[in-house]
């Protein structure tokens, strides 16, 4: 498993450290690596073709999190796929995007869909769960000055709590019936940023506006940032991607896979 270190990485393998399910987490620095019941820890960091050889001999399944955004985040990917198919994995469970397409708006979803296709080709059984932006950055949106900015419109995203996608990573992993399958993950409605807004005001008890922004305002006030283009990109784009109505789908598949219905952002913040 990698990314045990992170949100989402680190509640999956609590899940199934309590499942008594054993599994080795492979990290970049072992002295970050979560201690869990049942679990080992391997020293190899993405794209590190030999170290991941070591750390994946003998292994049959990898939970494969996305990386961190970077310029190079696909021929990381790519590079990890290689050296996992090379050290023998038979199943590679991967953590994707919704609506991961070539030309898809946000740019970062763009990645997950070369990575996909690339665990297609080596001809390794494979299961997509395609997250949709996670719930739990929504409260993040709101600015100092108590107003989410950006340029989503009055489109909808049915965003999914990191509970949620832990819960049916953790399902797949611990049954079968998986192979081949794509798993779009959301919450139980979609909304717009006005909406979400309107929560968190009641859920704060203090005033939460959505302000829109035009595409050529978003750059501009995000490039402040002095972060590299692509990284604005994705942003900036994230939002855009809302506005398209890319993100709007809601899909069961969290309660087809756990048993119970997903979390609502009146559930997570205590509105609701």
């Amino acid at each position: 498993m990698t990314g045990s270190t992170g949100q989402l990485g680190s509640r999956i393998a609590r899940l199934l450290a309590a499942a008594d399910v054993p599994q080795r987490l492979l990290v970049r620095d072992a002295s970050r690596a979560p201690s869990l019941p049942g679990a080992t820890v391997a020293v190899a960091a993405y794209g590190e073709h030999s170290a991941l050889l070591d750390a994946l001999d003998g292994i049959d399944t990898l939970m494969l999190l996305s990386a961190t955004e970077s310029a190079d985040r696909v021929s990381l990917h790519k590079a990890t796929v290689d050296a996992a198919v090379a050290a023998g994995v038979q199943r590679i469970v991967y953590t994707s995007f919704a609506g991961a397409a070539p030309d898809a708006t946000f740019t970062f979803a763009r990645d997950h869909w070369h990575t996909e296709q690339h665990i297609r080709g080596t001809g390794v059984d494979f299961t997509f769960l395609r997250d949709n932006l996670y719930l739990d950055f929504v409260p993040g949106f709101v600015g100092e000055d108590g107003t989410i900015r950006g340029p989503a419109g009055d489109g909808r995203v049915a965003a999914v709590a990191r509970d949620d996608v832990a819960a049916s990573a953790f399902a797949v992993l611990t049954s079968d019936g998986h192979s081949g399958a794509t798993y779009d993950l959301t919450g139980p409605s979609a909304f717009t940023l006005a909406e979400a807004a309107a929560v968190l005001a009641a859920a704060w008890d203090r005033p939460v506006r959505y302000e829109p922004e035009t595409l050529d305002e978003a750059y501009r006030s995000r490039e402040s940032y002095g972060a590299p283009a692509w990284e604005v990109a994705g942003w900036v784009t994230s939002y855009a991607a809302i506005a398209s109505g890319e993100l709007s789908t809601v899909s069961a598949a969290v309660a087809d896979l756990t048993g119970r219905p997903a979390r609502s952002l009146e559930q997570l913040v205590g509105a609701g």
